[in-house]
């Protein structure tokens, strides 16, 4: 008689998403001296993060310190950390109504490209900044993101736009550049909590856009995904931003990528904040695979 066959084991799902840190959430302690950029790896490694997201104001004069790119590579490899993305700060409108000032900006931005590129990154995460009316800023911003694109082909690296004020914080408005620009390189970075169109009137309801809305309207382009967070409820759960809904929003996208965290809140330290974030992030995530 033969041996009775082995049950097969189901295969193993794939998580929904993959978690990582966004440097900015150590904002705090960096500006005052405590860690430096060399040391995020180490830090993301000791929080049980895996994979990194640099913000370029912390590394400003290192773009072409090849010395300096090679040691961030070893510190990684050291934690087992992979590096997504740097995130690009003070280089110039790529919107310019200028169009020196917007060529200017552009070639500001290649030597992040060429550092994103050297670190194993996939992505520079930029802004779209310009001035004019609804349509030109438009047509200017994907002129620049285009331009930018085109560069960034040479080594591999998308060009990612996030929402950061203005009207990159229109979902619809930004939706139409990456439309516009219709290249494979040029995608959006979702970020949860930066849907404010004026900072100026932060505390007037029409100064914002619906977050769920935007975020619906830029994850068909989305190559990164920013979970900003400030607060937690008694629960775990985030106090500006439904995380359930949200999450919900980035999954049925089709979107396996990471999910970075990016603490900017007061109320607790910023370890303590990253982990919260991360750990309703990881919740939520059990809570998709359950479905």
């Amino acid at each position: 008689m033969a041996a009775p066959r082995a049950l097969a084991r189901p295969p193993r799902r794939a998580p929904a998403y993959r978690i990582s840190l966004a440097e900015w959430s150590l904002h705090k302690p960096i500006f005052a001296g405590d860690i430096s950029n060399l040391d995020f790896a180490r830090e993301a490694r000791a929080m049980g993060f895996d994979a990194i997201e640099y913000v370029n104001s912390f590394f400003k004069d290192k773009a072409r310190d090849k010395a300096y790119l090679k040691s961030l590579n070893q510190l990684a490899s050291d934690e087992g950390v992979r590096q997504l993305l740097i995130m690009i700060d003070g280089e110039g409108a790529l919107g310019d109504a200028d169009a020196g000032a917007r060529t200017k900006a552009i070639d500001n931005h290649r030597k992040w490209i060429d550092a994103a590129a050297a670190l194993g990154c996939h992505s520079i995460r930029v802004n779209a900044q310009s001035s004019g009316t609804y349509d030109e800023q438009q047509k200017l911003a994907a002129d620049g993101l285009r331009r930018l694109c085109e560069i960034g082909d040479e080594s591999a690296i998308n060009i990612i736009v996030e929402n950061h004020g203005g009207l990159s914080s229109n979902g619809a408005w930004l939706a139409g550049v990456i439309k516009l620009i219709d290249h494979p390189r040029c995608g959006t970075l979702p970020d949860f909590g930066n849907f404010c169109m004026d900072w100026s009137r932060s505390s007037e309801p029409d100064a914002w856009y619906d977050r769920y809305k935007g975020v619906r309207e830029l994850m068909p382009y989305a190559k990164a995904v920013s979970a900003k967070s400030h607060e937690f409820d008694s629960d775990g759960s985030e106090t500006k931003t439904d995380y359930r809904r949200m999450m919900r929003i980035v999954v049925d996208a089709g979107y396996t990528g990471h999910v970075g965290v990016e603490y900017e809140g007061s109320k607790h330290e910023p370890h303590k904040g990253i982990l919260l974030t991360k750990r309703l992030l990881e919740t939520v995530r059990d809570e998709i695979a359950d479905d």
